[in-house]
């Protein structure tokens, strides 16, 4: 079993099977449920795994600690990817003391109703627990992203237990790039919290942290400061890359002309990065990420049913239910007979915070003509500055 410090191993497990996490996220490289042990005079299991995998994860429990018993599970978060074997683990373990906060215990109850846990240990914000020469202590997360969630931090071995934080999607036996994944993660789950995750983030910058052991997603222990830094970002919504974000729906091309010649001036002026996506076939949870991602976003959308077509309206919807701010925004509208669209698009921002709508609107009529060429330069020419 993978050893992460002399008394602290992992005990996860990666899911090939899935298609879709949380029922709408497309995870082609699969998913990691992490969980660990930390073995001392008494010992502590540190979450469990989703329910499809039982059998392996109580055998990696087993193979850890051979005939020793659990001496605490720790539950940092109630989500069933990492809850889902509570039942289990006790029916085998129901001595084990079953480490919480009060609303662990009452989620509890909420996902089993025929639960019987027998020694339980209610903890609060800042308590620790001494396993030996391992001292934990929780650092109580609320809303990042469930209100029962929390973290722990071993002292000795300076490991923070980050329950959903600097998580990311992937199975752990594929190797890809970090920061793509878990800015999909991070903007899709959640992307909506960020005061909450501000909040822990100061805790955090109080603890002498060399490993980051997240539920989601690999072990961290090198270059900390990268991982802080983007999501001290992502969190405050920030700029993470300068440049232009260009999201297009187009019925029979002309939006995806106009798009894609604006996408062509930018990069003709020097823009140092251009992205471009259409709704209707790309990854919308990809598009929301680097709508984030990038300082300015172009929305370029047709009239439709007197609104707008349905994959942008889904995108802003997507985008305002996650609190987007701090960006500026561009209109590229277009309607045969009334184009109302850039209206439209206004409204659905009109509660978000810090949004700068461009002074040039794009407005065609079916199809590009010489007028909204001039339109598009001048837009790129604004979006430049």
């Amino acid at each position: 079993m993978n050893k992460i410090t002399n008394d602290i191993y992992y005990i996860g497990v990666n899911d090939h099977d899935l298609d879709l996490f949380e029922g709408q996220y497309d995870v082609p490289n699969g998913m990691a449920y992490n969980s660990y042990i930390i073995s001392d005079e008494k010992t502590a299991v540190c979450d469990t795994v989703d329910g499809n995998f039982t059998d392996q994860w109580l055998d990696n429990i087993t193979e850890v600690l051979a005939d020793r018993k659990p001496d605490y599970i720790i539950v940092h978060h109630m989500e069933p990817d990492h809850s889902a074997n509570l039942k289990s683990f006790l029916e085998k373990y129901p001595e084990t003391t079953v480490v919480g906060n009060a609303k662990t215990f009452g989620m509890i109850e909420n996902f089993f109703e025929d639960l019987t846990i027998a020694n339980k240990l209610e903890v609060k914000d800042g308590d620790k627990l001494s396993l030996g020469k391992h001292e934990l202590t929780f650092v109580f997360a609320p809303m990042v992203h469930w209100p029962e969630v929390m973290l722990s931090y071993d002292s000795t071995d300076k490991v923070l237990f980050s329950a959903d934080a600097f998580g990311k999607f992937g199975a752990l036996d594929v190797e890809e790039d970090w920061a793509c994944e878990a800015r999909r993660y991070y903007f899709g789950i959640v992307g909506k919290y960020g005061m909450q995750v501000q909040n822990v983030l100061k805790k955090a910058a109080d603890l002498d942290i060399k490993i980051i052991c997240a539920l989601h997603g690999p072990v961290l222990r090198e270059n900390l400061d990268y991982y802080l830094g983007l999501y001290n970002t992502w969190s405050s919504y920030g700029v993470e890359s300068e440049g232009v974000f260009i999201a297009y729906t187009s019925v029979y091309g002309n939006t995806k002309k106009a798009a894609e010649l604006l996408k062509e001036k930018l990069e003709a002026k020097g823009c140092p990065k251009v992205a471009i996506a259409d709704l209707a076939r790309e990854d919308m949870a990809e598009s929301v990420e680097d709508a984030f991602r990038y300082g300015k976003l172009v929305i370029a959308t047709t009239t439709y049913n007197a609104d707008i077509f349905p994959f942008m309206k889904h995108f802003i919807l997507d985008l305002t239910e996650r609190n987007y701010q701090n960006k500026t925004i561009g209109i590229i509208e277009n309607g045969s007979w009334a184009p109302t669209a850039a209206k439209v698009v206004k409204g659905m921002f009109e509660k978000s915070k810090n949004i700068t709508f461009t002074d040039t609107t794009v407005s065609i009529k079916s199809a590009v003509k010489t007028a909204n060429i001039a339109e598009i330069e001048a837009l790129a020419d604004e979006l430049m500055k």
